[in-house]
């Protein structure tokens, strides 16, 4: 293809010489050039044509000069090359065109195979250049795009959560009322129900998004009181923002309201953002629902004292697919209190809850679990732009956010008859699918554990779908002692707290997701031993290979089949017994620090050491290895009766009787020394417990 070369120069002779020169090359299609006699001209005709490779340009030419000429292209046309023509010995205009950004001179009376030389090097360098360019659109492209796939794969995973976890509930839920629809079928539809309208609500706001994508969503406007329809949305949020501690005022400067508006779409609108103004306030905070006619437009201004939303993520909460912050725990970030589901008096797992009303600071700490597809807001903004409207959103990290809506005041669609301002379609069908159901209070189940549960294993539950916890309660309350954390930083703290014998983590949750949870729990030596299992809605084969890598026990993908968790469960705890028959004899253990030491091995010799340490004295005691262990005498307990099977003052005395062994076999101290050399105060009380601890008395092993 030819390269193309305008040439500036306001001597007609200079444009026949060059088409005279360069005949050949023209005819052969190397070639093509195009004329302009100044500089004014020569950016008109950049600006018509496209694919220009070079400039070749005068430099004193009336109405625009070139130097003029040459600051424009480089401001203009930063590719392309310009290559000045000059008297010779003009070199004061020479450097200031180089300065300018010319790419070379060729001075006057031109020597024309100096010309083509200059021309061929500088329209070489225009090539390199276009093709650095090129490359660089390229990959910003593909920069671009796999930012989008990136955001799409997270939309998407978003999306398989909040369908995998209610389809969890509903067909767990009728499972149970199948086999028991005396116990669970009240209970058992209410959350049916409730999961049911979740999903709901969230394919119309796929299909809704869809609509407006393709330009298929026409307003449906009325003439009516809006009033109406903003109190019923008060009302119908203020049971949801009420079973959660929160306060929503209502504020309405106007007695009536008379506008254009389409009630469903203006449903959807607030619907999301009060939504997301209970789901983002702490329990304890306030919501701000305000109703003013501000410049001739309906302003709705929905300001909550939740946690806020970073100036980082303040330009995109509008865009498809971001999915907005995640919740912390409470407004400093606060652990709130774990919640049981099962538990009693003397049950470690036991809530302080358990014993009476949350104080006011327990309140100010909880918050309602949530998880954020990226659809809403992108919803919102769609909707309002529909209806010729404006949203701004005013935040700060940890201080709330404000949203604020103006619609125009109009009055031209058909005016509804009194008392239709609300109409009867939308007030059934449309504002149930779409208004709130709020779930009922979480509490415990039963206020007293009965005695043949005492010795069940213990098991959390961390999960932050309220209604996924209970049916996980339901699938395993009597096989199990439960409780129950609402988010993974909680899950940590109660973990780390009580050290339970299994733990069932969701993946997807707010401060700490399950891989977190697990990848901190299997690294701290209070809880390395205890058996997770990651149920989780996130399906595909590097999620499971990431929760095994952090060393999850086992992955279970929502909705899961109850059978199948029971099974896994048991084999983990199997798994246990048999870790437990290695450790019980204390035989054969990796030394602490050897390579493929388990940390449970160490934390066995580490314990063992500091009995061995204190052996003959008598005193030495639980106390005092939890002094050198670090640990609670509940978390100390835990994890010696998981990894032996002992109580913590029966591996003591063991680590005791052991060592009584070995002098009873390599010394003639008698039954009496020995007793005292371990530590044993009442040599009778050493002989009985020797006996029950190896089938024959202290005589028998001395000979």
């Amino acid at each position: 293809m030819a390269a193309k070369i305008l040439v500036v120069d306001d001597e007609p002779q200079f444009e026949r010489l060059i088409l005279q020169r360069f005949r050949r090359q023209a005819r052969e299609g190397k070639y093509e050039f195009l004329f302009a006699q100044n500089g004014v001209e020569a950016l008109d005709v950049l600006a018509r044509n496209t694919g220009i490779d070079m400039v070749l340009t005068d430099i004193n030419m009336p109405k625009m000069d070139g130097l003029a000429l040459i600051g424009q292209i480089r401001e203009v046309y930063p590719l392309l090359k310009a290559v000045v023509v000059s008297a010779y010995g003009d070199m004061k205009n020479i450097r200031t065109a180089m300065n300018r950004g010319a790419f070379d001179f060729v001075t006057k009376p031109i020597e024309f195979s100096d010309l083509e030389t200059t021309m061929e090097k500088t329209l070489r360098e225009a090539e390199v250049l276009r093709q650095v360019e090129a490359a660089k659109e390229l990959a910003e492209k593909n920069e671009k795009l796999q930012e989008i796939d990136q955001l799409k794969t997270h939309f998407f995973t978003n999306i398989s959560h909040e369908f995998r976890t209610p389809l969890t509930v509903i067909s767990g839920m009728a499972e149970q009322i199948g086999e028991n629809p005396e116990r669970w079928l009240g209970k058992g539809l209410a959350m049916i129900r409730r999961n049911t309208h979740n999903l709901l609500n969230l394919v119309n706001q796929i299909l809704d998004l869809r609509k407006l994508e393709a330009g298929k969503m026409p307003l449906q406007l009325i003439q009516g009181n809006v009033l109406p329809l903003l109190y019923y949305l008060f009302e119908s949020f203020h049971f949801l923002a009420e079973s959660r501690d929160i306060k929503l005022h209502f504020l309405c400067s106007e007695s009536k309201l008379v506008m254009d508006y389409d009630p469903e779409k203006l449903l959807r609108i607030l619907t999301n953002l009060l939504g997301n103004a209970v789901k983002f306030t702490p329990e304890g905070g306030e919501v701000y629902y305000q109703v003013d006619n501000v410049a001739d437009c309906l302003q709705i201004r929905i300001k909550d004292t939740g946690i806020g939303i970073s100036e980082e993520q303040l330009p995109f909460i509008f865009e498809r697919f971001f999915s907005g912050p995640e919740l912390p725990s409470g407004p400093a970030g606060e652990t709130e209190e774990h919640q049981p589901l099962f538990g009693g008096d003397r049950d470690p797992f036991r809530s302080p809850l358990a014993g009476g009303p949350a104080s006011a600071g327990d309140k100010a700490k909880k918050r309602p679990a949530a998880s954020n597809t990226g659809i809403g807001l992108a919803l919102v903004k769609e909707l309002i732009n529909l209806m010729d409207g404006d949203i701004q959103v005013e935040s700060r990290k940890g201080q709330g956010a404000t949203f604020t809506v103006r619609l125009p005041i109009r009055r031209e669609a058909p005016l509804v008859a009194r008392g239709e301002d609300i109409p009867a379609f939308l007030r059934v069908e449309k504002m149930m699918s779409a208004a709130p159901i709020a779930p009922p209070a979480q509490g415990v189940v039963e206020a007293s554990i009965h005695a043949e549960l005492s010795e069940l294993p213990s098991l959390l539950i961390i999960e932050d779908n309220p209604d996924v916890a209970e049916y996980l309660q339901a699938c395993l309350e009597g096989r199990y002692q439960l409780a129950w954390a609402r988010d993974g930083r909680q899950g940590i703290s109660l973990a780390l707290e009580q050290v339970p014998d299994l733990i069932i983590s969701d993946v997807m949750m707010p401060e700490k997701d399950g891989y977190e949870v697990c990848e901190t729990l299997k690294n701290d030596e209070r809880s390395s031993h205890i058996p997770i299992v990651l149920l989780t809605a996130k399906a595909d084969q590097g999620s499971r290979i990431e929760g095994l890598s952090v060393g999850a026990d086992a992955y279970l993908e929502k909705p899961f089949d109850k059978q199948e968790l029971f099974v896994r469960l048991e084999k983990l705890l199997e798994l246990r017994a048999k870790l437990q028959e290695r450790y019980r004899s204390m035989e054969n253990l990796e030394a602490p620090g050897q390579e493929g030491a388990s940390p449970e091995a160490q934390f066995i010799l580490r314990l063992q050491d500091a009995v061995k340490v204190n052996m003959e004295d008598e005193n030495f005691g639980i106390l005092e290895l939890c002094r050198a262990a670090g640990l609670s005498r509940t978390q100390l307990h835990r994890k010696v009766k998981a990894l032996t099977g002992r109580s913590t003052s029966s591996f003591i005395r063991f680590i005791r009787l052991q060592r009584a062994k070995e002098l009873l076999r390599s010394t003639d101290l008698n039954i009496s020394q020995v007793a005292f050399e371990v530590g044993f105060k009442d040599p009778k009380y050493f002989s009985r417990t020797f006996q029950e601890e190896f089938g024959e008395a202290p005589t028998q092993t001395r000979r």
